[in-house]
């Protein structure tokens, strides 16, 4: 069991299907073209006689081809993110060496002086020329070889190095991808970050299916919207932010739909998303099918899902909690089993908040120099916090270390939020716990107006007030611009904490 045996398949299956395009440069690797070029590239590798391949730079060409080069060679693939400074990127490639890294030009020098790392552009990477000598021999197929380090964002502590095993994988993408499922003209738009597990996913899952790739090195909404249209892509996925700014984009251009009949299936995922912007989409994309996909790092990507069917369901719901689903993520994947547990590991039931558990094949769960953290059962704790229904729809209620404890009662920020976003004037919220003298925390609101709308804050703590406890009324409440997000979506509560405690001393 290797990540090779998924291109294997493919090149003999449609080896002159177009399989990677890189967006703005042009250039199209085939089936059999990235085969061909992932044996040259192991070889060079080899040469080197590197335990890691790193990979920092946006996506391109260089991302599916590292990826499957490093499976041939017999090494673990590190893609870095390359938004870090100098001195983050240094701190990280020490770990991982003697490492092949392939980088951007301007960073060769820099980065290829360190001790351990021999660096080569990502220009000379693609160029066969610079490449002529393939590896000796196939791939090996011991399924507990290190496929992929992924290092985590390290917000709270040093980032640490998340293993994910060929067996991981493989497992994840036989459990939720048919083989040759997609028709020869299927496009699929690619834009997540190449160092985020989605990204790793979406090369895998496309390969594995047939699927021909657009990459959008960086996210903007227009050149999203242009090259959906260019190259009439059948299915993308992105992020809860990024889909926010089509709709806000299709919205200004004053269209009603998105023009885009080609576009069969969109699918989001790593962050909350709105039910607002989910509600827009719906009606711009009238006849695409939308899936939210929840999963992890740790967990190889995709354990959840929230269908088509079931969006359509939701939608069309006439109860507050069949439309309250549209805001979920909906059911577990085959092969995996989810648990919602208290602070002491007793499993809650259907509508009781606290920690998700997940197992399965496809879980991980370990870390380079730490081990692994799943349970002698195979439980995966995610330090998510969320809860499920009793169809067993899983509902996000952010991390399990953003719980506010207010006079030693524990409050979640997503359910006070979730109030919050069905006032008419709001479009984003984040609400945090800030030090209180008097009850330890107390709840805090940063709050984002709709456009042309004006926030009231009392009609806010009045409507949390009536449909909640006294005790998660915001105490402070102030109204930004916009929220903060990493490039993944997800929202980054500890700068909306910084700030709100800054404000206050």
């Amino acid at each position: 069991m290797n990540v090779m045996m998924l291109l294997e398949m493919a090149s003999g299956a449609f080896p002159d299907r177009p399989a990677f395009t890189d967006g703005e440069r042009g250039l199209t690797y085939t089936y059999s073209e990235l085969f061909e070029a992932a044996r040259l590239r192991a070889g060079s590798i080899a040469d080197q006689g590197s335990s890691r391949m790193a990979k920092l730079d946006v996506s391109n060409l260089g991302t599916p081809l590292g990826l499957f080069a490093s499976a041939w060679a017999g090494v673990p693939y590190v893609p870095l993110n390359y938004r870090l400074t100098d001195e983050e990127i240094a701190a990280l490639l020490k770990r991982v060496t003697p490492a092949y890294l392939v980088t951007s030009s301007d960073r060769v020098d820099a980065f290829g002086g360190l001790d351990g790392v021999h660096a080569v552009s990502t220009d000379a990477f693609l160029d066969p020329a610079q490449n002529p000598a393939p590896v000796a021999g196939e791939w090996a197929m011991d399924p507990d070889e290190i496929a992929v380090l992924l290092f985590t964002s390290g917000t709270t502590g040093e980032p640490k190095a998340a293993v994910l095993r060929h067996k991981h994988l493989v497992s994840y993408i036989l459990g939720s991808v048919e083989f040759a499922s997609a028709p020869e003209d299927d496009a699929s738009l690619v834009c997540v970050p190449p160092y985020h597990i989605a990204g790793i996913a979406a090369i895998m899952s496309s390969v594995y299916s047939g699927r021909h790739v657009i990459q959008l090195p960086n996210f903007n909404a227009e050149r999203w919207i242009e090259l959906a249209r260019q190259h009439k892509v059948t299915t993308a996925f992105v992020v809860p932010t990024m889909l926010a700014r089509i709709v806000e984009t299709l919205e200004a251009q004053g269209v009603a739909q998105a023009d885009m009949p080609y576009l069969n299936s969109l699918a989001y995922g790593g962050g909350k998303m709105p039910l607002s912007v989910i509600e827009k989409a719906m009606t711009l994309f009238p006849t695409t099918d939308f899936s939210n996909a929840y999963g992890l790092t740790e967990t190889s990507s995709t354990i959840c899902v929230l269908g088509p069917d079931a969006h359509r369901e939701a939608v069309a719901s006439t109860t507050e909690a069949g439309r309250r689903r549209l805001v979920s993520v909906g059911q577990a994947l085959p092969g995996v089993e989810i648990e919602i547990r208290d602070d002491e590991g007793r499993v809650l039931s259907a509508g009781e908040r606290g920690e998700i558990y997940v197992r399965g094949e496809q879980v991980s769960g370990e870390y380079e120099g730490k081990g692994s953290v799943v349970d002698a059962d195979g439980w995966f704790p995610t330090r998510d916090a969320g809860s499920m229904d009793d169809e067993g729809y899983l509902f996000l209620e952010g991390r399990a270390d953003d719980v506010i404890v207010r006079g030693g009662e524990n409050l979640s920020p997503g359910e006070i939020e979730d109030v919050l976003l069905t006032h008419p004037a709001v479009a984003d919220v984040a609400v945090v716990g800030v030090p209180d003298e008097q009850w330890g925390e107390a709840v805090a609101a940063a709050v984002v107006a709709k456009a042309g709308a004006s926030i009231d804050e009392q009609q806010l703590k009045d409507l949390v007030q009536s449909q909640l406890r006294s005790s998660r009324v915001p105490a402070h409440m102030k109204v930004w611009d916009e929220l903060p997000y990493n490039e993944t979506g997800k929202l980054l509560r500890r700068v909306v904490k910084a700030a709100f405690v800054e404000q206050l001393q």
